[in-house]
């Protein structure tokens, strides 16, 4: 027999969020409800310059026989084949794929996953820090001498559907300041929310499950849950009305929105069983201006080993891994793809010969990366993970398109995975806070506890804990993936600021919004 559950608002008052996107207009009462995400904006065909062409083109083209040759796959616990001398120094541990497409393998020392499934900790996910890598085969790249060391950046990181009236203190304060000079700002207030949590009967979350939400007017909507089994609908966002009819696996529910705040849980139990999550799409918008150099590196030096730890806890996983690498308009180009792969070895050597360099001033198109990023061919059984490395907003007048492509995602369930990296401005946090909001993600931002690199902005959040970047980005990752959220271990904890406890913040004596 079929069930469901509804949860008091102040059971799920520090899991929902409202999010309302807007304009400094109203809305017009004739809008129909049920709103749906806007269509994604299409783009011409990418361009690069051809001077930047002429100066790649022996490093692509040898890039491109590389990819051609069979690659050596080494299992974990093997020792990596000699190289030719002069011997470089080791290679870190780093995720290949072999050129045939066949599975994730990971090279180098990994620790092992706990065999339990249920609650895991981030010690299920590795976080050994590698060495750095020598270099690309054949001379393509090689790390500037004043790179940072692998393993060695810090970062923290923050969910604002947690800390629901933080969240909306901080929209409240910094509004005020960019909506005069920011055309399209995401409005976010986190007071009210609509958390739909779909089970099966034997209790276990269903992840991808549809739920369709119909309005007043005729009009649904149609979302997906994600890996732990909750979609999160925003009023305002999603322009609801005062009441909607919720149905997932054959089960409905007339839900009337609650106009205060505190947010409203209701839980769906269904007859079909969940199933594990056997996929994992992960998609990197990477700004690769010339600010960027400390970031670009981390990631050619610790990406392999992030989805090699994440392999290695989650072996039934099969991973793909894409690329956009973006700049500004007037640069050597504006948007560079590497579509969703199984072969890791093509990304990596991509972002072997990626630099930084170009854009000038602070804003870039971070607008086009997120378009063609959220364009992709994401398979509708994966979670589905889009990291945003940036330290630099989108421009003034295309903070609306930019959005509209996170609601985008959010509409084909893709989770947007910000890096706040060095220099991070105001403009940028508020756009990556929001989008990370409105898909149910997470923000990362770096710190300054390495003592390496260019300084980082100090994030305006009232609690986290400090660990290195690597150790955060897998964390978050593993989390989507098992759809619980992990915290760090205390080996990994580098400091801790504010009341932290589970990813809230106490709030402080006399708390107010304003």
């Amino acid at each position: 027999m079929r069930r469901f559950v509804l949860l008091s608002g102040a059971a799920a008052a520090a899991i929902g969020a409202a999010i309302a996107f807007g304009s400094t207009t109203a809305a017009g009462a004739a809008e129909l409800l049920c709103r749906r995400a806007p269509a994604l904006a299409r783009l011409p065909a990418e361009v690069v310059n051809q001077q930047q062409q002429r100066s790649e083109d022996g490093e692509i083209s040898v890039a491109a026989r590389e990819l051609t040759s069979p690659m050596p796959v080494t299992t974990v616990g093997e020792a990596p084949p000699p190289a030719p001398p002069p011997p470089p120094p080791p290679p870190a541990a780093r995720a290949e794929r072999d050129d045939s497409g066949g599975d994730l393998v990971v090279t180098g020392s990994i620790a092992s996953p706990s065999a339990s499934k249920s609650r895991r900790s981030s010690a299920d996910v590795a976080t050994t820090s590698p060495a750095p890598p020598p270099g690309i085969e054949g001379g393509l790249y090689r790390p500037p001498e004043n790179a940072p060391p692998a393993g060695l950046l810090t970062a923290g990181d923050h969910d604002d559907l947690l800390n629901p009236l933080l969240y909306a203190r901080y929209v409240a304060r910094a509004a005020r300041d960019l909506g005069q000079t920011v055309t399209g700002l995401p409005r976010v207030d986190t007071r009210r929310a609509l958390t739909i949590s779909v089970e099966d009967e034997s209790g276990r979350p269903v992840p991808f499950a549809k739920v369709t939400v119909s309005c007043a007017d005729g009009n649904h909507l149609d979302l997906a849950t994600l890996a732990d089994g909750r979609v999160v609908l925003f009023p305002a966002l999603d322009r609801l009305g005062d009441r909607v009819t919720i149905e997932a696996g054959g089960v409905r529910r007339a839900v009337t929105i609650d106009r205060g705040s505190g947010g409203q849980e209701q839980q769906l139990v269904i007859g079909s069983a969940a199933r594990p999550v056997r996929n994992f799409d992960l998609m990197i918008a990477l700004d690769s201006t010339g600010s960027m150099g400390d970031e670009i590196e981390f990631l050619k030096s610790e990406l392999g080993s992030i989805l090699g730890d994440i392999k290695h806890a989650y072996p039934d996983l099969n991973i793909r891994v894409g690329l956009v690498s973006y700049r500004d308009i007037g640069d050597d180009y504006v948007t560079r793809t590497d579509p969703l792969t199984p072969n890791f070895n093509q990304i990596e050597k991509r972002l072997g010969i990626t630099r930084g360099t170009g854009g000038g001033d602070m804003p870039e198109a971070m607008d086009q990366a997120l378009i063609r990023a959220v364009d992709q061919n994401w398979r509708p059984d994966a979670v589905k993970t889009l990291l945003l490395v940036a330290d630099a907003p989108p421009h003034d007048n295309l903070q609306g398109r930019a959005f509209a492509a996170a609601e985008a995602a959010r509409a084909r369930r893709v989770q947007i995975v910000p890096i706040a990296a060095s220099g991070v401005d105001d403009r940028a946090e508020y756009f990556m806070r929001a989008v990370a909001a409105a898909t149910q993600s997470r923000y990362i931002f770096l710190t300054d506890d390495s003592g390496i690199g260019n300084p980082h902005a100090e994030p305006d959040v009232d609690c986290y804990v400090v660990t290195q970047l690597a150790t955060a980005v897998r964390r978050v990752l593993a989390s989507q993936i098992s759809g619980e959220r992990l915290e760090p271990n205390p080996g990994e904890v580098v400091r801790v600021v504010g009341r932290y406890d589970h990813g809230k913040c106490k709030l402080p004596p006399n708390f107010s919004v304003q």
